[in-house]
């Protein structure tokens, strides 16, 4: 019998990014018996009544928590408190409810940027404690990664299974597209498509290029996130991401050539690149999970290209 079967599976964040692909992914499985997404509009999850509102609203057998205050490196710069209020609270009240009102497991999504500015490439999950994050976005990571904490905590008092997937950089549809605060590809991906359409003569991108990243398509990441939901039994830390390494100027490459762009890039390097190198040592998903990002990075680039191109009145902007 799958693990799925005739389960409840309540979904924060489910109609955001990684919630849209982690929910059809859900949607997939016939033989689920509910699919709850949770919506901000509907439940503060910053606040502990509401949480408690939630689970007696809508009991459930597992726990997938990705809602979160998520941005680029300048809305962390600019709002640091609201980063890491937010997250941690939301983290904090949805594992803690969920184990007391029954749920058999809690999964939920990390963040990449949390492992130490200084560990050496590529990033076990050993190490996400070995040092301080990137300082743009520490208060965003930090929040994040204290769920660590609190999940080896519940496990060894409570014997309560939660399991925290680290991705690298998610890419993919359904994104954030708004320039002020989208992570680089989104925000790459709308500057190419919109350029070409209006055969605009440059474009500017943010930073010198040189700085590298490990992109992972969303939907290869939701895939990893229920196999941690089939395959964990205990607490557990695991990285979903490519374990490959890409600089922003060959991105920028790939999607010239996927647009037909023809005009110029002006590297607008007054902006900062963030750290410079981020890689993910992915044994431990392929060793216990099975798992291996299934989409290289030019079909997914290809892939969010479309989609943009079909969705740009209804694309977060």
């Amino acid at each position: 019998m799958s693990i799925w079967t005739n389960k409840r599976i309540l979904v924060t964040g489910g109609g955001g990014f990684l919630g849209t692909h982690v929910t059809q992914a859900l949607e997939s499985k016939k033989d689920i018996a509910e699919i709850f997404s949770v919506r901000s509009k509907d439940y503060n999850l910053t606040r502990e009544d509401e949480v408690i509102r939630l689970f007696k609203e809508h009991p459930c057998d597992i726990v997938i928590h990705l809602a979160g205050l998520v941005g680029g490196i300048l809305p962390n710069k600019e709002q640091p408190a609201s980063y890491f209020y937010q997250n941690l609270l939301m983290g904090t009240f949805m594992l803690h409810h969920a184990w007391e009102h029954g749920a058999s497991k809690f999964i939920a999504a990390g963040a990449g940027c949390g492992y130490p500015q200084f560990a050496e490439n590529p990033l076990k999950e050993s190490d996400l404690w070995s040092g301080f994050p990137q300082q743009e976005s520490a208060h965003y990571s930090l929040a994040k990664r204290l769920l660590t904490i609190q999940s080896e905590a519940y496990y060894r008092q409570h014997n309560f299974v939660s399991v925290i997937g680290i991705p690298g950089n998610i890419y993919g549809p359904y994104d954030n597209y708004n320039l002020l605060d989208a992570h680089v590809i989104p925000a790459l991906v709308r500057k190419f498509v919109e350029a070409t359409k209006q055969a605009t003569e440059r474009i500017e991108v943010w930073g010198t290029g040189k700085a590298a990243r490990d992109f992972v398509y969303a939907g290869d990441v939701a895939e990893g996130l229920l196999l941690s939901a089939e395959y964990f039994n205990t607490n557990a830390i695991v990285n979903l991401s490519s374990g490959q390494e890409t600089s922003i100027k060959e991105v920028i490459d790939i999607l010239t050539r996927i647009t037909a762009y023809k005009g110029q890039i002006e590297w607008n390097t007054s902006r900062p690149d963030g750290q410079l190198h981020r890689c993910f040592d992915i044994t431990k998903a392929k060793e216990e999970l099975g798992w291996k990002a299934k989409t290289s990075l030019e079909e997914g680039l290809q892939k969010t290209v479309d989609w943009y191109r079909a969705h740009q009145h209804e694309a977060r902007k």
